[in-house]
C-alpha cells in the first residue's frame, strides 16, 4: 500500500503563481509570514502528517471507532496523534495572534489541511468542525462566552461540533423541534435528539463544545424560529477547570459507507432534565449564525475531494509503475509490460492529476480572496475579494466533491480486481469521499445557491468580473506563446457566457432555472478549473520556471481532454423545467 508524500513542490507553486501569496502577506497582520516561514510550516507539516496520522488511515477504517458503555472510543493511535497534533499548535495557524493563535492567512492554513486531509480523512474532520464552531463564537457569541470557551477551541484541547439535523428534519432545518426553555439563571434546558453528529463524542479532547440549534417556548415556525446554544458535554466551572457532566447521552453510531475512524453520533439532550445550554447571540438568530459556521465547512470541505483524490492518485500511480500486465504497443512479443505503459492507463492516471491541480488551483484561489475580503485595508477591494469568493465557494464545495468521487473512482480502475479489494486499501479512498458531496448542503443545494444567490450578486457584476478574469487568462497565454491554450479557453469561456445569459435571462421561470442548476454549476467550475490552469501554464513560462513543460501539458491536456467533455451541458442547463417533469416517476 503506498504511503502518503505531502506535494509540497506544487502547493508552493499554486501560492506563488495561482493565488498569489506575496499579495497576501502583505496585508496587514500578516508581515511576520515570510516566504521563509511558510517554507517552514508547510515542509513541517508535511513531515508531521506523512509520519504521524498518514499511518493511522488504513487503521482507523479497519477498526472503526466504537461505542463502549456509553462512551466513543478512538481507533489505536487516534488520541495519541491528537494529542501531538495539539502540542504542536497546528489548529491554531489561522486564527488572531491575541488568542493564541498563529495569525496566518487562512490560504495558508488551506495547503495545512490539504495535508491534514489527505493524511486521514476521518481524523482530519474533528479539527475542521472545530475550526467553524470557533468562527461561529468569535463572531456571534458573547465576550463572556468567548472567553469561556474559544482559547482552548483554538488549542485544541476541547473540541467542537454543530448539532443541526434531526431524523424529521435532513436539510430542511425548519422543522427542527430540540426545545430550549430559559430559567432563572440565565440558561436553558436543552431537550431533544440530533442525529449525524460528527464526532460528537470522543476520547481525543478533554470537552467538547455542541452548538446545538433549538427552539425556544414562544418562537415563531420555520427558520426564523430557531436559536443556537452552547451545549458543552462538560460543565465549565467559574475557574475554567472541567466541572459536572451535563446532560448528554450517545444513542448509538452509525454505520456508515466509509471514514469509520470518525464517529457520527445520535445524542439525546435532557433525558434527566434538561441539558444546560447557553444562548449564543440572540434568540431566533439562530440560522444566520449557524451559517457562518457552514460557509466556513463549505470551502473545508471541498478541500477534502481534492485531498483524497489527492492520496488516491498516488497510491494508482504507484501502481501503475509495479504492476505488469498485458504487452503495451511496440514492447517486445510476450513482454509483459508495466501498465502505466497503455494509453487508457495513462488516460486515467492523467485525468486525475489535471482535475487536482485544477481543483487546488481552484480551492486556495477561493481562500486568497476570502483573505483579501477579511484584511485588506481598501473596502473597495475588500468588497470585490467578497464577492469572487462567495462565487466560488460553491464551485469548491460542489465541484471538488464531486471530482473527489470520480478520482478515486479512477485510482480503483487503476487497480482493475485488485482495486476492489479491500486490503489493497484503494476502496477506502472511494468509501471515505463519498459522503463529501453531501455534507454542509448537498452538492444540488450548492448549484441552488449558485444560481440563485451568487449570479446576481453586485447586480450580475462579480459574475461578470470572473468572466473577464478568464478571459484574461486566455490573452496571457497567447501573449507567452500558448496560442492553443488561449484558444481553448476562449471556446470554454463562451459556453460560460451562453448558459450564464439564458439563466440571467430566465428570472421568471425560477424552476426552469433550477432544472439547469447542477449542469450549470458542473460547467462553469468546470471551465473555471481550465482558466486556473491556464494561468498556472502561463505564469511557470512567462517566469522560466522548470516545471513549465508539465504545467502546460496538464493544461493541454485538461483544455482539448476534460473541459469539452461539459459543452454538452448547455442544452440541459437551457432545457427548462418540461423534460423533468413529463415523466411520471
Amino acid at each position: 500500500m503506498a504511503d502518503y508524500t505531502a506535494p509540497v513542490g506544487d502547493m508552493k507553486f499554486v501560492l506563488e503563481h495561482v493565488a498569489d501569496l506575496p499579495r497576501i502577506t502583505d496585508l496587514p497582520g500578516f508581515e511576520h509570514a515570510t516566504p521563509d516561514m511558510v517554507d517552514g510550516i508547510l515542509f513541517e507539516a508535511a513531515r508531521f502528517f506523512e509520519e504521524v496520522v498518514a499511518p493511522l488511515n488504513r487503521v482507523g477504517d479497519t477498526q472503526g471507532s466504537k461505542l463502549v458503555d456509553g462512551a466513543v472510543v478512538t481507533p489505536d493511535g487516534f488520541k495519541e496523534a491528537y494529542a501531538q497534533y495539539v502540542a504542536a499548535g497546528w489548529g491554531a495557524l489561522p486564527f488572531p495572534e491575541a488568542i493564541g493563535g498563529g495569525a496566518f492567512p487562512y490560504v495558508v492554513s488551506i495547503a495545512v489541511q490539504e495535508m491534514l486531509t489527505s493524511a486521514s480523512m476521518a481524523f482530519s474532520l474533528c479539527p475542521m468542525l472545530t475550526a467553524g464552531a470557533i468562527e461561529a463564537l468569535a463572531l456571534h457569541g458573547s465576550e463572556e462566552l468567548y472567553g469561556d470557551y474559544v482559547p482552548r477551541m483554538i488549542t485544541g484541547e476541547w473540541s467542537g461540533t454543530m448539532n443541526l439535523t434531526e431524523p424529521q428534519a435532513g436539510s430542511d432545518l425548519g422543522v427542527v423541534t430540540t426545545k430550549a426553555v430559559p430559567v432563572e439563571d440565565g440558561t436553558y434546558r436543552v431537550t431533544g435528539q440530533k442525529i449525524f453528529i460528527t464526532y460528537g463524542d470522543h476520547d481525543m479532547a478533554e470537552n467538547i463544545i455542541h452548538l446545538v440549534l433549538a427552539r425556544t417556548p414562544d418562537a415563531p415556525p420555520g427558520t426564523k424560529g430557531i436559536s443556537m446554544f452552547i451545549v458543552p458535554k462538560h460543565l465549565v466551572n467559574p475557574d475554567g477547570s472541567l466541572g459536572d457532566r451535563n446532560d448528554i447521552r450517545v444513542v448509538s453510531l452509525e454505520h456508515k459507507l466509509g471514514i469509520h475512524a470518525s464517529p457520527t453520533c445520535v445524542l439525546s439532550f435532557g433525558e434527566e432534565g434538561g441539558a444546560i445550554g447557553y444562548l449564543v447571540g440572540e434568540e431566533n438568530a439562530g440560522m444566520r449564525y449557524m451559517f457562518t459556521m457552514m460557509n466556513a465547512a463549505r470551502l473545508a470541505v471541498g478541500v477534502e475531494g481534492l485531498s483524497i483524490a489527492e492520496r488516491a492518485y498516488q497510491q494508482s500511480l504507484a501502481f501503475a509503475k509495479e504492476r505488469r500486465q498485458g504487452t503495451a504497443l511496440g514492447a517486445p512479443k510476450g513482454e509483459q509490460s508495466l501498465i502505466i505503459k497503455h494509453p487508457d492507463v495513462r488516460r486515467m492516471l492523467l485525468t486525475q492529476r489535471a482535475y487536482i491541480e485544477a481543483m487546488r488551483c481552484l480551492m486556495y484561489d477561493n481562500a486568497a480572496h476570502i483573505d483579501l475580503a477579511h484584511h485588506h485595508p481598501d473596502p473597495d477591494v475588500r468588497e470585490e475579494a467578497d464577492g469572487r469568493a462567495q462565487l466560488l465557494t460553491p464551485l469548491s464545495k460542489a465541484w471538488g466533491t464531486d471530482l473527489g468521487v470520480e478520482c478515486t473512482s479512477l485510482a480503483i480502475q487503476v487497480h482493475g480486481g485488485m482495486g476492489y479489494v479491500e486490503e489493497t486499501g484503494v476502496a477506502q479512498h472511494w468509501r471515505d469521499s463519498r459522503i463529501a458531496p453531501i455534507y454542509e448542503g448537498t452538492n444540488g443545494i450548492q448549484a441552488m445557491d449558485l444560481v440563485g444567490r451568487k449570479l446576481p450578486l453586485a447586480g450580475g457584476e462579480v459574475i461578470r468580473a470572473f468572466i473577464g478574469w478568464m478571459t484574461e487568462v486566455a490573452g496571457s497565454a497567447r501573449s507567452v506563446g500558448l496560442e492553443q491554450l488561449g484558444k481553448s479557453l476562449d471556446e470554454g469561456v463562451a459556453k460560460v457566457t451562453e448558459a450564464t445569459l439564458w439563466i440571467a435571462g430566465s428570472r421568471d421561470d425560477i424552476a426552469s432555472v433550477l432544472a439547469g442548476a447542477t449542469p450549470f454549476l458542473r460547467l462553469l467550475a468546470q471551465v473555471a478549473g481550465g482558466a486556473y490552469l491556464v494561468a498556472a501554464a502561463a505564469a511557470a513560462v512567462e517566469a522560466d520556471l522548470d516545471v513549465a513543460p508539465d504545467k502546460v501539458g496538464v493544461a493541454t491536456f485538461y483544455t482539448t481532454q476534460l473541459m469539452p467533455q461539459v459543452y454538452g451541458l448547455v442544452p440541459g442547463i437551457t432545457a427548462g423545467i418540461g423534460q423533468l417533469t413529463a415523466v411520471a416517476l
